[in-house]
């Protein structure tokens, strides 16, 4: 079974997501603002990316079996891409409608009450989209992470809409409202774009953050003055799993028994700077010649 909390969080964001689909939803009908249809929108994509979070979350957390040896842990990426694909969909229709209302202004309604009902929403999005961040980071979930991040866009979109319409009842512009939702829509089409950049990224195996190679490094190095040296260092991120591999090259003349405690030593240091990360070891011979020509992927 996956953590416990992790699965109450992804329901904390679809219980948040219904929640401010019914009240952005109620502004728009009190307002007619196009813009806050636009926000009212959105909230159905983060309800999408809330059900697909928690779907993927728990199959993510299924051990290892015969047919995926490196566990689950990539489905989380699915999640992300399915995500930003349903943001790109929503900015298009936010964008649509927002051009339809342009060529043909409508008058605001009850603009006041239809921003205090919004003005609810966002604060119920900022408190789950900082509970998410927080704890995604804690367990190194990428769809915690997303998903807080979309909701953050989203409370930021909320303002800028609820701005537009502040400026439309203070100034009588129609047409500032519908121009407010095209820019809600380019905001949205960064965010989905940068989501699917960042799953893509995981799926094709990309490299640990530059700081977490660092930190790698750091281990390495103290060892590096004690006479091991190495090569061939991979890393990849798997959802909120992180891999390491790489060869130590050692004295010839060390028994198998000192080799090994030595690689427990060095697996054990890179663990404690890679969170969540399994790290495999190679033992080579340092006065062996053959051991230099193993650093390729492809020997």
């Amino acid at each position: 079974m996956p953590p416990p909390s992790l699965l109450r969080y992804a329901w904390l964001s679809i219980a948040a997501a219904l929640a401010t689909i019914v009240l952005k939803g109620v502004a728009w009908w009190m307002t007619g603002s196009v813009g806050l249809l636009s926000d009212a929108l959105e909230s159905f994509v983060n309800l999408a990316g809330a059900c697909m979070a928690l779907a993927m979350l728990s199959l993510a957390a299924r051990p290892d079996d015969e047919t995926h040896a490196f566990g689950h842990g990539k489905a989380e990426y699915f999640s992300s891409a399915f995500e930003g694909l349903l943001i790109l969909v929503a900015a298009a229709s936010i964008a649509w409608a927002a051009v339809l209302r342009l060529l043909d202004p409508q008058p605001l309604e009850a603009v006041g009450a239809g921003v205090a009902v919004s003005v609810v929403a966002s604060v119920i999005n900022l408190a789950v989209a900082r509970s998410l961040l927080r704890v995604g980071r804690q367990f190194n979930s990428i769809t915690l992470e997303a998903d807080a991040h979309h909701l953050m866009t989203d409370v930021w979109t909320s303002v800028g809409v609820i701005v537009g319409v502040g400026l439309v009842w203070l100034t009588g512009s129609l047409w500032i409202d519908p121009v407010v939702a095209i820019l809600v829509a380019a905001n949205i089409v960064w965010t989905g774009w940068k989501l699917l950049g960042r799953s893509a990224a995981g799926l094709m195996d990309v490299s640990l953050p530059a700081d977490q190679l660092a930190a790698i490094e750091s281990v390495l190095v103290r060892y590096r003055a004690q006479g091991l040296e190495f090569h061939a260092l991979r890393t990849r991120q798997a959802g909120a799993r992180a891999f390491v591999t790489l060869h130590v090259l050692m004295p010839g003349d060390w028994t198998v028994h000192d080799g090994h405690e030595w690689l427990e030593r060095i697996e054990a240091d890179i663990r404690s700077v890679v969170p969540h990360g399994h790290v495999t070891t190679h033992m080579e011979s340092r006065d062996d010649s053959v051991s230099d020509a193993d650093r390729t992927l492809d020997r």
